[in-house]
């Protein structure tokens, strides 16, 4: 009996082109082990598709398009029985790639159709999912500027975010925060906190990847300067792939934090979305709470 799959792809997604792509996803599947239904979803009805796709008889659920799209429809398989498979659509598609998923379309296919399953872990924020990171203060602000510089006609969504971009470091808002990390507890002025799911490698080789999404811990960046200046150099660093986790960056790692301030919500970036969540903000670390399908490992060679 073969595999049964429900397969959802975000038309909105960055390497999603209408029904070509349809087209050939449904090809790819028709030429594998797998029995897939494929259709397209907006990307604000997809955590209600694949909550629906969850409950149904599949054997697993497929999602396809960037890491915004896989984030939305995973948290309806956190925690459950069935696996995640991922089509990597988007235009950068940290997740799949930190999660060893290949980015060609027929190869992604296959690696879903051998079955293999690996346990990854999740990290959350007040009830809300995010598979790679989420972070508050600069980021946020400026993702949710470039959405009102678009809705008003200010250009593409990457010259829209470079105007935002700006804008924020001309206002540089910096928090006012309680950050507490485990059992310490730590006062502080920063211009953004960032939580990753695992410990993120920023060294001039791997700026952003992880070797691993199970060690069970999140990691927490800040700024090692808050200054304006300091933060210009910051993303100066970044541009050249010259960032260094000592020198840039206190960090630390966790299983659980939380950030409060005088305000009574914030807004909150989960996998380059923004929702506007409650202070405080509780972080923690799910270990291993979502299946997906990868590559099965390659075997050791014999000594």
């Amino acid at each position: 009996m073969s595999m049964r799959a429900a397969v959802l792809l975000n038309g909105a997604a960055g390497g999603i082109a209408g029904d070509q792509t349809l087209t050939r996803v449904r090809e790819a599947f028709a030429a594998s082990s797998v029995s897939a239904h494929v259709q397209s979803v907006d990307h604000a009805a997809l955590p209600a598709a694949a909550r629906q796709a969850a409950a149904s008889g599949v054997d697993v659920v497929v999602l396809g398009g960037g890491d915004g799209t896989v984030s939305a429809g995973a948290a309806a398989l956190v925690g459950g029985s069935k696996a995640l498979g991922i089509l990597p659509l988007g235009t950068l598609n940290h997740f799949a790639k930190d999660a060893g998923v290949p980015l060609e379309l027929e190869a992604a296919v296959a690696a879903i159709g051998a079955g293999h399953v690996t346990e990854v872990d999740v990290g959350e924020v007040n009830g809300h999912v995010f598979l790679n990171n989420s972070s508050v203060g600069l980021y946020p602000t400026a993702v949710h500027d470039r959405e009102e510089l678009r809705h008003h006609g200010g250009g593409g969504k990457w010259l829209a975010m470079a105007k935002a971009s700006l804008g924020v470091l001309r206002r540089f808002p910096l928090l006012q925060v309680g950050l507490e990390l485990d059992d310490e507890v730590v006062g502080l002025e920063t211009p953004f906190i960032f939580v990753g799911n695992n410990r993120y490698a920023m060294d001039l080789f791997s700026l952003g990847s992880r070797e691993s999404l199970q060690d069970g811990s999140l990691s927490v960046y800040l700024s090692r300067n808050a200054g304006r200046a300091g933060l210009v150099r910051l993303a100066g660093r970044a541009l050249v792939g010259r960032l260094e986790q000592d020198r840039d960056f206190h960090s630390f790692e966790v299983r659980h934090a939380t950030i409060r301030t005088g305000r009574s919500s914030l807004q909150v970036s989960l996998d380059g979305e923004v929702v506007r969540l409650r202070s405080p903000l509780h972080y923690s670390i799910r270990p291993r709470a979502l299946r997906v399908l990868v590559p099965a490992p390659k075997p050791e060679p014999a000594s």
